[in-house]
Parts: C-alpha cells; sequence; structure tokens
C-alpha cells in the first residue's frame, strides 16, 4: 500500500492482480485497485475530477481525465473518510499509475490539487 497526504487530505492506495484474457487477439493483464481518501483537515472539501497517467511498460503514457470517481462527487467532512475501487488493464504484466484528484474546499471555495502517489500494477509472475 502507497499513501500520500497533501493539504490535509490523505490518499493510500491498494492494488491486485487480477488475472490475464485475451480479446481481439492480444493478452491483457487486469488490474484492480482500491483508494481511500481520508479528509484530516479542519475543512470540508469536494472531490471533483481526476487525472490519471497511466505507465504501461509495452505502451506509451495514457493520459485520462474525468468528472468524479465513479460516477461520485464525495464531499468529506472532517474525520470523515471514502473508499472506491477501480481497475485498468495493460497490454503488460507491469506498469504503473500517478494523478491527482482536483478538489474545492468549502471554507475558502478555493480548489487545490490532491496528490495520488505512484502505485505499481505488477503480475505476481513478472516479479523476480
Amino acid at each position: 500500500m502507497v499513501s500520500q497526504i497533501t493539504r490535509g487530505i490523505k490518499i493510500s492506495v491498494l492494488t491486485s492482480f487480477e488475472g490475464t484474457y485475451f480479446k481481439n487477439y492480444k493478452i491483457h493483464f487486469a488490474f484492480s485497485y482500491v483508494i481511500t481518501i481520508e479528509n484530516h483537515s479542519k475543512d470540508s472539501v469536494q472531490l471533483i475530477s481526476r487525472h490519471w497517467e497511466i505507465f504501461d511498460s509495452l505502451n506509451e503514457i495514457e493520459m485520462v481525465d474525468g468528472e468524479g470517481v465513479i460516477g461520485k462527487k464525495p464531499v468529506l467532512k472532517p474525520g470523515e473518510l471514502h473508499t472506491y475501487s477501480s481497475g485498468c488493464l495493460l497490454s503488460s504484466p507491469y506498469g504503473a499509475m500517478k494523478g491527482h484528484f482536483n478538489m474545492i474546499n468549502f471554507t475558502t471555495t478555493r480548489n487545490f490539487k490532491v496528490i495520488v502517489p505512484t502505485f505499481r500494477l505488477c503480475a505476481p509472475f513478472a516479479l523476480n
């Protein structure tokens, strides 16, 4: 598990290899990840959007931007947390993701970025 705190918002990520499958004559490696967002600040915040950089050892970096996370824009009061799971497909057994969440602080009405630390996506058989 990796974790990082930005402006009182803690992001923790736990990853898992889900297996391989063939699609369009090509093998794909499936990974899942669980992200926990904890509000350790004194202000209520809301997650507005996300930005991902997906590294695949056999492909170029893929950038993904979107509103919320899995269709939600969670509001977190001080001391609250939000956990969600998602996943991605790679064309190799090894890669990584990193990014940030765009959030708004309800007290200051200012937007800010919360860093999602780099997390590895690695099939167990790819480790030495």
